[in-house]
């Protein structure tokens, strides 16, 4: 008889964010592989997608966080995110393991409050945990030296799956929409516009070169966007900043497909999933130095040391330099690392991980 185990999807509620498109990719790498367990998934049903497998779903309901569902049955837990309000208590005999996407709460100037908050919910999520799972070396290294902050199981694994991507089968794609910025030389980057993704930097770089900005985002509202905005109108850039909110996958891959680059300035990651897709596209990577980025880009990737103009000027046009010298070698060799971040990897390591733990 088959073990059983539940993966809490939750974070499927959101099905543009990050952690959603993990979970969707380690639905699929587990319906593709043969499999000795028998998993179920915990999520809102009408956002996991169909399986060949037709795997057990628990529907998401809101009150399930008062409420919790009965978990008897299942061999092992597997937690998608450490800030999961959800399956907290394991039962006797039961093992778990805990997704680690980052701390960056310590790290961002968060209020000495919403600090402690978090800690006591990491704290609910993994001091039961059998495994921790970072999603990068970065993020192994910043729990290992912030272990103190928490109580953990003597015998907890702590180690590394990186993140897995479904990739397009084609890097060819159209558009239903007429954007005025196709044919022209663009930068583009995905993410919620936000503090630690440092997209203010961008505005500086296209100041001072013909190049446009493309800002794939979600329409949520902050502080930071709209100073964002306002910095636009003062460098006098309204004709040159794009920014397209909520766009579907087609439409992401189109403008991929299209850009001359990818520029991810981000002050804190835990992995970096969007300069994985723009490298699957052959496309030249720009990347801070700071946290998981390196481990992406690894030596194919061009690094800003600092986000003066001046500095990022030199780097932009080095990068450029450098890809255009050899645009068919480079743009193979970033995809064939890009293939290495794929979910069949990490649907196969993560099975491994639920193997050695119940075995």
């Amino acid at each position: 008889m088959k073990k059983k185990i539940l993966i809490d999807a939750e974070r499927l509620k959101y099905p543009k964010s990050g952690i959603a498109n993990v979970c969707v990719s380690l639905i699929k790498g587990l319906d593709e592989k043969p499999s000795d367990f028998e998993y179920t998934f915990y999520g809102p049903k009408k956002n996991i997608p169909q399986t060949k497998k037709n795997f057990n779903i628990i529907n998401w309901k809101f009150w399930q966080k008062k409420f919790s569902i009965n978990t008897q049955s299942f061999s092992l837990i597997h937690t998608a995110h450490q800030l999961s309000k959800y399956f907290h208590i394991v039962k006797k005999g039961q093992k778990k393991v805990v997704t680690l996407h980052d701390l960056n709460f310590l790290h961002d100037g968060s209020s000495e409050q919403k600090v402690k908050k978090y800690t006591k919910l990491v704290q609910k999520n993994i001091g039961n945990a059998d495994a921790i799972v970072c999603i990068s070396e970065f993020v192994k290294e910043d729990f290992l030296k912030n272990r103190k902050l928490f109580t953990l199981k003597n015998n907890v694994k702590v180690k590394v799956i990186y993140n897995g991507l479904v990739f397009p089968v084609t890097t060819e794609f159209t558009s239903e929409h007429t954007y005025g910025f196709i044919g022209k030389k663009y930068i583009l980057n995905i993410g919620v516009l936000f503090p630690k993704k440092n997209q203010e930097v961008l505005l500086d770089l296209i100041s001072k070169n013909d190049r446009h900005l493309v800002l794939v985002t979600s329409s949520a509202k902050s502080a930071y966007k709209e100073r964002f905005l306002e910095k636009i109108k003062i460098l006098g850039l309204e004709g040159k900043v794009h920014i397209l909110e909520n766009i579907n996958n087609n439409e992401k891959y189109f403008l991929l497909q299209h850009c001359e680059s990818y520029c991810h300035p981000s002050l804190a990651e835990g992995f970096g999933i969007p300069p994985v897709e723009a490298m699957y596209f052959g496309k030249p990577v720009f990347l801070s130095k700071l946290t998981s980025l390196p481990e992406i880009g690894g030596d194919l990737a061009f690094y800003f040391d600092d986000f003066s103009v001046e500095h990022m000027q030199q780097v932009y046009a080095y990068g450029m330099q450098t890809y255009g010298s050899r645009t068919t070698e480079y743009a193979l060799q970033l995809k064939q690392r890009a293939i290495k971040f794929g979910y069949l990897e990490m649907a196969g390591a993560y099975e491994k991980l639920y193997s050695e733990l119940l075995n």
